[in-house]
């Protein structure tokens, strides 16, 4: 539970803010993160990190020399947007290029792909790179799909140390790839983890178990086993990663034991005895280790031992001294700060870059109106999105729903009061909505929105089969960004048949008010389909037995904005 907190929805900002206040000698703010506080060599490679924020030290303790030049801030348990890592990105750049390295989350890879590729249009040299070392949400032969839960301390500290002793960009990618193919994850939980200014945490293990496989965005484990002691609970980290080496991995390790917020460190001592004593019984050496709070998740109660098949270049570079504000190894010696006024801390300001006609301004105040009911409706399912979000995922997709809606629905009104049309309303909301709520479904509302707008344009009214153009717009984008299928159980499976019969509707001559109507209830009814699929991509995907039985969420809210705006054209 967490005590200390004002308004939960400024937590994540308040908490970052406290952050850049409390370790000004490493860090500096600027839009959507911070930066170093001292200046780096010109030409050097800019190793930005980030994620959703409550895993503190990850990510904002290893900003530093000899580390991470830069951090993407995200909400609690939610990915960053693009536009926030692409200040980041711009801030961080020292004429190397940047390299954004997280976790292997959809929502991360949407937004972080989307600002490697505007850094790249702007002439930064940029890419992204995942860490893939959590065992448990996938099997050996499908290593790509593993999520990233603690094993990317390892990763970071030796692909900051390449950036930092000058190797090219290509270089830089090369030494990522290699840390992170022999690194490896493990864990499991004791307790779940409450959300600030939730009533109980996102979900419970049963006295005396514990749950295998744990994520660190408040998902339980895959699977429930009986608690033991230390000894039994190290054994299990052991065997399952020992079953899980890398290829030709040799018999040295660097091994991280890792507290996930109430584990205490005396708990975590007394498993890290047991932890060495077996892979030493296994012929495994540790030549380093790190036990203590590294990747957190909030209160949660849990461990996970990450091991790294070591080898001299891995060594050497983990060993290379870094000075940050969670992890420190020799001297790098005399640094200079950077100057504050160089850096941007302000988000881009809404622009109407040309008014819209008469026309478009009365659609947009439509919009403006139907963003409002959306904004509504959404807050009065908040709880009952969470709760079916939580099922299999980290129980804030009615959080960030709200949060992508209000601000978005502030974007429009604004936008709208300064003369804008359609398309640049609902562009406007697209961009605030994806900025401010992050994660998977922030980037894909984002997209929809900014592809509906297009299709509207500035200067057209809205007859008929521009209702349906719009949402055929919004579908492309989502598919085009997305990457899901029909039957993935996600947003697409009830926005499809919502479109067809949308199309279909207006086709027949129907009236909007009708077809509006008919296409909510087929999004509704395919919402409410999702329930017996299985998740195959997603946050939801390791846990994906435990969704079975219980719609998607995305697509649940979905059918909520469709009957939204059906019933305002009644």
């Amino acid at each position: 539970m967490t005590f200390l907190l004002n308004d939960p929805a400024d937590f994540p900002t308040q908490l970052a803010d406290g952050f850049i206040a409390a370790n000004r000698r490493y860090v500096r703010k600027v839009f959507g993160g911070a930066v170093r506080a001292t200046k780096s060599r010109p030409g050097k490679v800019a190793l930005v990190v980030g994620g959703g924020t409550g895993h503190y030290p990850a990510f904002a303790g290893w900003v530093g020399q000899g580390m991470a030049d830069g951090v993407v801030f995200g909400n609690i348990f939610s990915s960053p947007s693009a536009g926030q890592a692409v200040s980041v990105g711009r801030a961080a750049d020292q004429g190397g290029g940047v390299l954004i390295a997280f976790g292997n989350y959809a929502g991360d890879v949407l937004h972080f792909g989307q600002a490697a590729e505007t850094l790249k249009a702007e002439g930064i040299n940029s890419a992204i790179a995942v860490v893939t070392d959590d065992i448990a949400s996938a099997p050996a032969e499908e290593a790509h799909k593993r999520r990233g839960i603690c094993g990317w301390v390892t990763v970071f500290k030796v692909t900051g140390a390449a950036c930092e002793e000058g190797r090219s960009f290509d270089e830089v990618v090369e030494v990522f790839n290699h840390v992170n193919r022999r690194t490896r994850t493990f864990g499991v939980a004791f307790s779940g983890c409450t959300l600030p200014g939730a009533d109980g945490p996102l979900f419970t293990v049963p006295t005396g178990k514990m749950g295998v496989g744990l994520g660190v965005h408040g998902e339980p484990g895959i699977y429930d086993a009986d608690l033991g002691t230390a000894d039994e609970v190290a054994r299990v980290l052991v065997e399952g990663l020992l079953k899980d080496r890398p290829d030709d991995a040799g018999d040295r390790v660097i091994a991280l034991l890792n507290g996930l917020g109430s584990t205490t460190y005396e708990e975590l001592f007394v498993t890290y005895g047991a932890v060495e004593r077996l892979l030493a019984d296994h012929g495994v050496t540790v030549v380093d280790c790190e036990v203590g709070e590294l990747t957190t998740s909030m209160d949660m109660g849990g461990v996970s031992l990450s091991l790294t098949w070591t080898d001299e270049e891995i060594e050497r570079l983990w060993n290379a001294p870094c000075d940050t504000p969670a992890i420190r190894r020799g001297a790098v010696g005399e640094v200079e700060l950077v100057d504050d006024g160089e850096l941007s801390v302000e988000a881009p300001e809404l622009v109407v870059k040309e008014e819209g006609s008469p026309e478009s301004r009365a659609v947009a105040q439509h919009l403006v109106d139907g963003l409002e009911a959306v904004l509504a409706s959404l807050r009065e399912q908040q709880e009952e999105l969470g709760r079916l979000d939580a099922f299999a995922g980290d129980g804030d997709h009615g959080v960030g729903m709200v949060r992508g809606a209000e601000n978005g629905h502030a974007a429009a009104r604004e936008l709208a009061e300064r003369g804008g049309g359609a398309q640049t309303v609902l562009a406007g909301a697209g961009s605030r909505w994806s900025e401010q709520a992050g994660g998977t479904s922030g980037a894909l509302w984002g997209a929809v929105l900014a592809a509906a707008g297009s299709a509207l344009g500035d200067v057209e009214g809205v007859g008929p089969e521009a209702h349906a153009r719009a949402a055929r717009a919004g579908l492309d984008a989502l598919q085009r960004i997305g990457g899901a299928q029909p039957g993935d159980k996600t947003m697409l499976d009830a926005f499809i048949p919502a479109v067809e019969t949308l199309e279909a509707e207006f086709g027949a001559g129907r009236s909007p008010a009708q077809a509006w109507r008919a296409a909510a209830e087929a999004a509704e009814a395919a919402a409410w389909a999702t329930a017996p699929l299985r998740p195959r991509i997603g946050r939801a995907r390791p846990l994906a037995e435990r969704s079975v039985g219980h719609p998607d969420a995305g697509a649940v809210s979905f059918a909520l904005i469709v009957r939204t705006i059906a019933d305002r054209m009644s």
